[in-house]
């Protein structure tokens, strides 16, 4: 998978350092260095099991003329295949919803596993991202014969931006690859924090490519409890290429 940009070390969300989390620093400062669009590939459309985790695989249209969001990238793989993994069977009647979900990769994946293995109980998933993103968003659906499992619409993240058609604090909150844009870091922590209530559980997973990227988890720190994911027997592999995937939930004193 090709990436959005380059960065070094790689640690531990829970092991904080001083030089990720430099207290005079200012939050999401506008950064020079803001994320390059990799070189444009024709669309397509790819297939894919999950190395196996699905019976039926999952055809995703990928097209980056309307942005980097048309592209799956490698978090969005990370996560899909943790979930299938490991939680599909609490999944399959929760309320989700992806953030961010570019074309869909996380939450169609999610769909599928699910229509896999249960008949017509399990609740709609919806995906969001910006208008950009929302006709290919709806082909991919179309594309999986999705429509009675999956919602896409727009949420622009932001204090009071929720969709109407969004449940408010679902079980599920998914998100990957939300992290690689300085001046959205303050939205999409408003919108986590309209999102994720006492009874919701987030899944985060990034790829650190800069140090700003770790400004955004010391300000999550502050408002969540973020836990490292450490039940994936591939931890070992993503970490090296400075992928992270962690949990966040509502503290119990807000």
């Amino acid at each position: 998978m090709p990436d959005r940009a380059a960065d070094d070390n790689n640690d531990s969300l829970s092991n904080d350092n001083d030089d990720y989390y430099d207290d005079d620093a200012i939050p999401f400062a506008i950064s020079e260095d803001l994320v390059q669009s990799p070189t444009h590939k024709q669309a397509s459309i790819t297939s894919t099991d999950f190395d196996g985790l699905l019976k039926e695989p999952l055809l995703l249209s990928e097209d980056l003329a309307k942005g980097n969001g048309g592209q799956a990238w490698p978090a969005g793989y990370v996560l899909a295949k943790y979930l299938l993994r490991r939680k599909l069977g609490e999944l399959r009647n929760a309320s989700i919803v992806e953030l961010g979900a570019g074309g869909g990769l996380v939450g169609l994946a999610v769909a599928v596993g699910c229509r896999s293995t249960t008949g017509t109980s399990q609740q709609v998933v919806h995906i969001t991202d910006q208008e950009p993103m929302l006709a290919l968003m709806r082909q991919n659906i179309e594309r999986n014969d999705l429509q009675c499992r999956v919602e896409a619409c727009v949420y622009d993240w932001g204090a009071g931006k929720r969709p109407s058609s969004v449940p408010a604090q679902p079980d599920v909150v998914l998100a990957a690859d939300c992290v690689y844009y300085e001046p959205a870091f303050p939205l999409l922590l408003q919108t986590l924090e309209e999102l994720v209530g006492p009874q919701t559980v987030c899944y985060f997973c990034f790829k650190r490519r800069r140090r700003a990227d770790m400004q955004f988890l010391k300000a999550a720190k502050k408002a969540f409890v973020v836990v490292d994911v450490e039940d994936d027997p591939e931890r070992e592999v993503y970490a090296k290429e400075n992928i992270f995937l962690c949990t966040i939930q509502r503290r119990v004193d807000r």
